[in-house]
């Protein structure tokens, strides 16, 4: 997991998106509520197909459009979290940035109301209870699915360190967890979920996918979801392994880490680098271990499987990805934003200092309201 002279990609080629997904809240019980269908179309008429339901009715998903700086889409996350939020409000309605509902009766969730997933709701049947949880999605500009899958090797190992930085989710249903991103215990529970699998070429992939959809584990390619995975129907690679970002600047911090990622991935396939065949049960370990702590504590290395300070893998990242962050122009604000993050500790340890500090969960719920449309951190 060292650092290595790497040979770039035009960075210009490598345009990013971002996908967030939304708690709608009753500013009053401060508990989720079904509104997220109202709050979309109240939010279309300014951002039309960039908002949208999800599986159940406690979600709203948001996108940008692709962009190259990072800087342009911090303003998209800025924006777009600031119309859903004024949607919202405009109904009486609040939403928040967080991995899990902190307060209401969550299990089990409203369905939102389409054919798809009725389908799914008939196939994964009480997998649906912990369904209400948030994610940041983040799509890097891919269309060569064979390098996509084959980056995806490249990127396993630095998936449990994402998971760690952007941990957003220690409350479920009204209790502590004892977790930073209980988010990724729930969904990782699908029978395609979680870290994806080692990939020696596309026909590997697709000759595995072909087989999950005829034994009736897939509804639709577009209920893989494995952490990484060639996008089922854009041009890109999806990495959809971190809770959703507290604040729009931490969200674009998390864009601009991925982008690097898959730029040195990309140059370590050009030049025939296989990547790490990981033990799948060290790589899970590594997972639950970063859910677990966050940047508190240790984290375990997927590749030799020591256990070393949670910083420790910050730093790694910034070491192997410093050179492709400098390529885009994005090094002194990533170092500045990971700077930050570790200063104000991440956002389930702030959902934490919020609760202690009376020792009420609605106050958690009032924070991430102002925290998700904030533009500090």
């Amino acid at each position: 997991m060292g650092s290595a002279r790497y040979t770039f990609f035009d960075a210009a080629d490598m345009s990013l998106g971002v996908e967030e997904e939304y708690l709608v809240i009753d500013p009053v019980t401060r508990m989720v509520v079904p509104g997220a269908t109202a709050v979309v179309e109240s939010a279309f008429t300014d951002l039309g197909e960039r908002v949208s339901t999800e599986v159940t009715q406690f979600q709203v998903e948001a996108k940008t459009e692709p962009c190259t700086a990072v800087s342009d889409l911090y303003c998209q996350l800025r924006r777009m979290r600031s119309v859903v939020a004024a949607a919202a409000h405009g109904l009486g309605l609040g939403v928040v940035a967080s991995g899990t509902p902190v307060l209401g009766g969550v299990v089990p969730p409203p369905i939102t109301d389409h054919p798809r997933y009725a389908v799914g709701m008939a196939t994964y049947r009480g997998l649906h209870d912990e369904q209400s949880i948030c994610a940041g999605h983040v799509h890097v500009h891919l269309p060569d699915r064979e390098r996509a899958v084959l980056v995806s090797n490249h990127l396993r190992p630095w998936l449990p360190a994402l998971i760690a930085m952007t941990a957003n989710s220690p409350f479920w249903e009204g209790r502590d967890t004892g977790y930073a991103s209980w988010r990724s215990l729930a969904a990782g529970k699908w029978p395609v979920a979680g870290p994806p699998p080692y990939f020696a070429c596309l026909a590997d992939f697709d000759q595995i996918i072909s087989t999950l959809i005829a034994a009736g584990v897939l509804v639709d390619p577009g209920t893989i979801f494995w952490d990484v995975r060639p996008s089922a129907r854009l041009p890109t690679l999806e990495i959809r392994v971190t809770d959703v970002p507290g604040t729009a600047g931490e969200s674009a911090l998390l864009a601009a880490l991925v982008r690097a990622l898959v730029m040195v991935a990309l140059a370590d396939v050009q030049r025939g680098d296989p990547g790490p065949r990981l033990s799948g049960e060290l790589l899970r370990a590594a997972y639950w271990r970063a859910a677990r702590d966050g940047l508190d504590g240790h984290g375990i290395d997927a590749v030799t499987g020591q256990l070393m300070p949670a910083v420790y893998f910050v730093e790694a990242l910034l070491r192997r990805i410093s050179p492709a962050l400098d390529e885009c122009g994005d090094l002194v604000a990533v170092h500045a934003g990971v700077t930050r993050l570790l200063a104000a500790g991440t956002g389930a340890a702030r959902q934490r200092v919020a609760y202690a500090q009376r020792g009420r969960l609605t106050d958690v719920v009032d924070f991430l309201v102002e925290q998700t449309v904030s533009t500090t951190v």
